[in-house]
């Protein structure tokens, strides 16, 4: 079949969702039409790089930046708002993912952005919005990334936000706040946010649109901009009443300095054309920052940070969108993983080179404050990111070099290992980007209303981690796999599945669990593993596929799914058959359901968010996870019963 050809559950014969047998030839066409997809997509460099796209937060964001800035692009953002309007759900608002409910600052932001381009307020779409955010609180009950940037539009006083003075830059690590004491994605935000609060310069909004009608209680006379979760937050709104009242007492001479070493902390991260973080909101902030010192928009340090906040616009027909960030490591890694799955691993070497070009190896990263005799050797998420090396990241990009060529790769692997190891909290387990980034007490100061201000050890960097250590010749009794085997198994929910903290949801952590625990050869009948693969087969659907809502990380909505998703349904498989199950009924309805959906060459049809950036708070939607994840799973099922083997020999 030609590539890019759509197949339609009615082309994919010889296949029963009921589980009445996979046929040979479905299961081999399915493969190999879903390969050359894939490897038409790769770049010629051997890289494969897909589109990340979050909610609507972030293109209404780069409007308002360009009109913060008075650097307006009629047409681009005409473009831009077309995206917004078409991700407005059926109550008047915006979801923070595909199917979800209405989030009220999102849909701030997004009705603001709209506004800015020009729609009119009597406009039925903004009439709907305008009702439900009123319906939501109003304005003032969006969250405190939202009412700053209000604040920085005179929307709100300066007292809706609360008070993070650029001293903070000054304070020593052992203080209660450090910068050290908060994840990578807090820091990098943070810096250029504290020079804008302490500034709090205004946005030229040459148009001077304002938002003052989605507000119940007009702005200036609202008092309820903050809410006691509990007691310890009450605590800290205490303090940031009395910071309120004495920040302006605070020494001219200490905040110049302060605001020195917040300058030198984003230039010496500027990262070219990849940006503050590699992160949209750090970008932007950084730029916002440079404007509020005074630095031109042709001074170097400013023009880059523009550059890459740019740099992240998709402009496609019918559709213009900005992403929050770019994930060529991640998306090479695991379509280099399902490539070496399905046998042709002359495609997975040039993105195998690829990656070992970026491996950082001399820069010590934020990382290093926590571990500073230990040498750099890990890959960061983006094209460049060398301050913020990934741990999900390298694990993964490892297992791919170690199972292609360990020969070939040996230095590269050793190295990646090194860091790895290193980077283990005390727990037993692994954060993202820091290690021990777990001072819990600082999700509860009043900036922290997202709950996502740190970086604490999670279940799938955990799994990651033990699954290449193990893959790379380390046995389960040496005290660092022990450790996180301990650990693993500790945060097993009582149903059998695990959280999954990057992706959606326990589907995600229970593959992801699974997978370390066969890599260590864990007996696939000890009770949890048992558990774990009652917990799968339970939440199988009748089509076959698995699924898993976003709402699964609201307590009250653990078992939430709208539908089966190919990705997810990929995940099951993976874990089911890293469990030894890959001859149940439960596993071949699942291979069932992928060769029977909606492909359309190398990718299944998925509108669904199926990763995380924080739960509760930001969604994402990899394109490239309906593409590679589906591949492995098919091809893995292939393998396993061909070599009538239970399981296979690999950490993924």
């Amino acid at each position: 079949m030609p590539d890019g050809r759509r197949l339609t559950s009615s082309e994919s014969t010889g296949v029963r969702a009921a589980g009445e047998g996979v046929s040979e030839a479905a299961l081999d066409a399915a493969i190999q039409n879903a390969l050359q997809g894939l490897k038409a997509l790769q770049r010629d460099d051997g890289h494969w790089v897909f589109e990340l796209e979050a909610d609507a937060t972030i293109p209404s964001e780069y409007i308002l930046l360009n009109h913060y800035l008075d650097e307006i692009d009629d047409a681009l953002e005409g473009e831009i708002a077309g995206y917004i309007r078409d991700r407005q759900n059926e109550g008047g608002g915006w979801p923070l993912f595909h199917g979800g409910a209405t989030d009220v600052s999102c849909s701030v932001k997004a009705y603001y952005a709209l506004k800015l381009v020009g729609d009119p307020v009597d406009a039925p779409h903004m009439q709907r919005a305008r009702a439900a955010i009123l319906a939501a609180g109003g304005a003032a009950k969006s969250n405190v990334f939202t009412r700053t940037t209000l604040a920085l539009f005179g929307q709100v006083p300066w007292r809706a936000v609360p008070v993070m003075p650029v001293e903070i830059m000054l304070l020593p690590k052992a203080f209660p706040f450090h910068l050290s004491k908060v994840s990578y994605w807090s820091r990098t935000v943070l810096v250029p946010l504290l020079i804008l609060m302490s500034l709090r310069p205004k946005a030229r909004n040459p148009r001077g649109v304002g938002i003052e009608e989605l507000f119940v209680t007009p702005a200036w006379q609202e008092t309820e901009y903050f809410q006691t979760r509990d007691s310890l937050s009450g605590v800290f709104l205490g303090i940031d009443r009395l910071l309120q009242v004495i920040e302006p007492m605070f020494p001219r001479k200490a905040r110049g300095k302060a605001i020195e070493k917040a300058v030198a902390f984003i230039v010496e991260r500027l990262n070219g054309e990849d940006g503050l973080g590699a992160i949209f909101p750090a970008m932007a902030n950084a730029v916002m920052a440079f404007d509020a010192l005074g630095y031109a928009p042709d001074h170097p340090h400013r023009a880059i940070a523009r550059a890459s906040v740019d740099k992240l616009v998709i402009r496609r027909p019918g559709y213009t969108y900005v992403q929050p960030c770019l994930s060529p490591i991640w998306d090479t890694a695991l379509a280099a993983h399902a490539v070496l799955e399905a046998g042709v691993p002359e495609t997975a070497t040039p993105a195998l080179d690829w990656l070992v070009e970026r491996q950082i190896l001399d820069l010590k990263g934020d990382w290093a404050e926590n571990q500073p005799g230990l040498r750099p050797g890990g890959w960061a998420f983006q094209y460049a990111n060398a301050h913020y090396p990934d741990v999900d990241d390298t694990a993964v990009v490892v297992m791919a070099l170690e199972r292609a060529d360990s020969a070939r790769y040996a230095k590269t692997i050793e190295r990646g290992v090194e860091w790895i190891a290193g980077m283990q909290s005390s727990n037993g387990g692994w954060g993202a980007f820091d290690v021990d980034n777990a001072t819990e007490y600082l999700n509860h100061i009043p900036f922290a209303d997202h709950g996502a201000l740190l970086d604490p050890p999670t279940v799938d960097v955990t799994a990651r981690c033990v699954g290449m250590l193990a893959q790379c010749g380390h046995d389960r009794t040496e005290p660092i796999i022990a450790r996180a085997i301990a650990y693993l198994r500790s945060e097993q929910e009582a149903d059998g599945s695990w959280f999954g903290r990057w992706g959606t949801n326990y589907i995600y952590g229970t593959w992801s669990a699974l997978a370390a625990f066969n890599a260590v050869g864990e007996d696939p009948a000890a009770p949890h593993i048992r558990k774990a693969v009652g917990w799968l087969e339970s939440r199988q659907r009748e089509d076959g596929g698995w699924g898993e809502d976003g709402a699964t990380y609201w307590p009250e909505s653990k078992d939430a799914c709208k539908s089966s998703t190919a990705s997810q349904t990929a995940w099951a498989l993976l874990g089911l058959m890293a469990a030894g199950e890959a001859d149940s009924d439960a596993v071949a309805r699942g291979i069932g359901y992928l060769l029977a959906s909606p492909r359309d060459g190398a990718r299944w049809e998925e509108d669904w968010f199926t990763a995380v950036g924080f739960p509760r708070v930001f969604y994402l939607r990899y394109h490239g996870y309906s593409a590679y994840f589906p591949l492995w799973a098919l091809a893995r099922y292939r393998n396993l019963r061909r070599g009538n083997a239970r399981t296979t020999p690999f950490g993924l």
